[in-house]
């Protein structure tokens, strides 16, 4: 398996992780007023109700959003290495490595940090389509794309 095959399987389990933990989330809040209506009544009932569904549709909303990076992800052929900078890019650029995909927190594979990136960031944008050896600046700091995976 190859460095960035490593890094994609990663993420992978991190989105089907958090997709587990938000359906186990909603599962319990569902059983939870299940259970509630059957012991209440009156307006603390119905607000107890109402507080529940609010936040079963936070989660719904959220597992959303998880579901649509898993969906991305899914895509990504981690196997694939192109010229030029796509989706599913793994880019080394001022000793930093930036994986091409959707915005999820930093991880630590083989003791190397690695950022995953939407390419719809300023970040992501500025590298898609170019190629090794491409320089730019963000914020004041210049970036020279050194490796491309």
């Amino acid at each position: 398996m190859t460095f960035k095959q490593k890094i994609h399987t990663h993420y992978v389990q991190l989105v089907q992780d958090r997709i587990d933990v938000f359906k186990d989330m909603i599962v319990a809040l569902t059983e939870d007023s299940k259970n509630d209506a059957k012991g209440s009544a009156g307006d603390k009932h119905e607000t107890a109700l109402s507080m529940m569904h609010i936040e079963q549709e936070k989660l719904n909303r959220k597992l959303r959003e998880v579901l649509d990076q898993k969906t991305v992800l899914d895509k990504i052929d981690a196997a694939a290495v192109a010229e030029t900078i796509i989706v599913g890019s793994l880019v080394k650029a001022n000793g930093i490595y930036l994986y091409l995909s959707v915005a999820l927190p930093k991880i630590n594979v083989e003791g190397i940090n690695i950022i995953a990136l939407s390419p719809q960031s300023p970040l992501g944008n500025k590298l898609m389509g170019n190629q090794e050896g491409f320089t730019f600046e963000i914020n004041g700091t210049k970036y020279l794309v050194e490796n491309i995976e």
